[in-house]
């Protein structure tokens, strides 16, 4: 497993986050429901609003899984974060950074993983919206053009909250 690599602005990118006021508040139905659509649209089992701190990615909102974070080091979000767009593993247990991932190997059964950096107006991006699949798959250009639309209403809900306008 190869953990992605902290990126040097990364204080400033979980300081940005954090005036958010946006890490460990209680579940949102507008949250809920983008991740209950991507479940849906796409077909698979797991759906999240991914939010990368320090040491952990911790979850908005989520289909499929009874967990609320996990640790940064084994996060696909981790390496989401350095990407310009859309980051999309096929079948994580071919490819080197995840194949011994303990998300591949044990539950959630991570095989395939499609993740949509959310890029705040400051230009960090905070976290992802993500869909996973227990079996390896691909997006086609329609999936994906429709799998960026529904992250870019994503970060106009994130970016109406009021806290985010009082922060």
């Amino acid at each position: 497993m190869l953990a992605a690599p902290i990126p040097p602005y990364d204080k400033e990118r979980v300081a940005a986050l954090r005036q958010m006021l946006i890490l460990d508040t209680p579940p949102e139905e507008r949250f809920d429901k983008v991740v209950q659509f991507a479940a849906q649209e796409f077909d698979v089992p797991i759906a999240l609003i991914s939010l990368l701190d320090e040491n952990r990615q911790w979850f908005k909102a989520s289909v499929g899984v009874d967990i609320c974070e996990t640790g940064r080091d084994i996060s696909f979000c981790g390496h989401v974060i350095l990407q310009p767009d859309l980051f999309v593993i096929n079948d994580a247990r071919s490819d080197e950074r995840f194949a011994d991932n303990p998300l591949v190997t044990t539950p959630p059964h991570v095989i395939f993983y499609a993740g949509a950096p959310l890029r705040i107006p400051s230009g960090f991006v905070i976290g992802t919206l993500c869909i996973i699949d227990h079996e390896p798959r691909t997006l086609d250009a329609t999936e994906m053009a429709i799998f960026t639309s529904l992250r870019d209403l994503l970060l106009e809900e994130l970016s109406n909250r009021p806290e985010a306008l009082h922060a």
